[in-house]
Protein backbone atom coordinates (compact mmCIF):
# COMPACT_ATOMS: atom_id res chain seq x y z
CA UNK A 1 0.00 0.00 0.00
CA UNK A 2 2.76 2.51 1.01
CA UNK A 3 5.09 3.61 -1.85
CA UNK A 4 9.01 4.06 -1.51
CA UNK A 5 9.03 7.35 0.26
CA UNK A 6 6.00 6.25 2.56
CA UNK A 7 7.41 3.09 3.94
CA UNK A 8 11.02 4.79 4.70
CA UNK A 9 9.42 7.00 6.24
CA UNK A 10 7.47 4.68 8.60
CA UNK A 11 10.59 2.28 9.02
CA UNK A 12 12.50 5.93 10.36
CA UNK A 13 9.85 6.59 12.71
CA UNK A 14 9.44 3.24 13.96
CA UNK A 15 12.93 3.16 14.34
CA UNK A 16 13.28 6.46 16.02
CA UNK A 17 10.35 6.06 18.45
CA UNK A 18 11.94 2.48 19.29
CA UNK A 19 15.44 4.31 19.42
CA UNK A 20 13.72 6.64 21.86
CA UNK A 21 11.96 4.20 24.02
CA UNK A 22 15.25 2.48 24.55
CA UNK A 23 17.37 5.61 25.14
CA UNK A 24 14.85 6.77 27.86
CA UNK A 25 15.31 3.15 29.85
CA UNK A 26 18.63 3.60 29.10
CA UNK A 27 19.13 6.92 30.71
CA UNK A 28 17.31 5.90 33.75
CA UNK A 29 19.29 2.97 34.32
CA UNK A 30 22.45 5.47 34.01
CA UNK A 31 20.76 8.37 36.42
CA UNK A 32 20.33 5.34 38.68
CA UNK A 33 23.56 3.57 39.01
CA UNK A 34 26.17 6.47 38.25
CA UNK A 35 25.95 7.83 41.89
CA UNK A 36 26.57 4.32 43.71
CA UNK A 37 29.48 3.99 40.77
CA UNK A 38 30.86 7.21 41.62
CA UNK A 39 30.62 6.56 45.09
CA UNK A 40 33.38 3.26 44.81
CA UNK A 41 35.98 5.93 43.59
CA UNK A 42 35.95 7.98 46.96
CA UNK A 43 35.74 4.98 49.52
CA UNK A 44 37.02 6.99 52.03
CA UNK A 45 34.13 9.65 51.90
CA UNK A 46 30.25 8.75 52.20
CA UNK A 47 29.54 11.52 49.82
CA UNK A 48 25.44 11.05 51.59
CA UNK A 49 26.53 11.25 54.57
CA UNK A 50 28.14 14.09 54.03
CA UNK A 51 25.84 16.04 52.27
CA UNK A 52 23.47 14.98 54.75
CA UNK A 53 25.89 16.77 56.93
CA UNK A 54 25.65 19.88 55.37
CA UNK A 55 28.79 19.87 53.18
CA UNK A 56 27.91 22.37 50.30
CA UNK A 57 31.54 21.69 48.40
CA UNK A 58 30.39 17.64 48.20
CA UNK A 59 27.11 18.12 47.12
CA UNK A 60 28.66 20.48 44.63
CA UNK A 61 31.29 18.21 43.32
CA UNK A 62 29.39 15.34 43.62
CA UNK A 63 25.63 17.00 41.40
CA UNK A 64 28.53 18.45 38.75
CA UNK A 65 30.04 14.89 38.53
CA UNK A 66 26.41 12.82 37.99
CA UNK A 67 25.09 15.68 36.39
CA UNK A 68 27.85 15.54 33.56
CA UNK A 69 27.83 12.03 33.36
CA UNK A 70 24.05 11.57 32.59
CA UNK A 71 24.74 14.57 29.97
CA UNK A 72 27.41 12.53 28.43
CA UNK A 73 25.02 8.99 28.14
CA UNK A 74 22.18 11.37 26.83
CA UNK A 75 24.60 12.24 24.01
CA UNK A 76 25.54 9.08 23.22
CA UNK A 77 22.35 7.97 23.24
CA UNK A 78 21.31 10.40 21.02
CA UNK A 79 23.59 9.80 18.42
CA UNK A 80 23.04 6.10 17.75
CA UNK A 81 19.55 7.32 17.10
CA UNK A 82 20.31 10.11 14.72
CA UNK A 83 23.14 7.59 12.95
CA UNK A 84 20.49 4.64 12.84
CA UNK A 85 17.43 6.69 11.17
CA UNK A 86 20.88 8.38 8.39
CA UNK A 87 21.87 4.37 8.17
Amino acid sequence: MLNGIGEGMLQASIFTLLGAVLGIFGLLFAAAYIPGILSRFTPNIDEEEEIAKGNASVADYFGKVVGATIIGVSLIISAAIIAGIHA
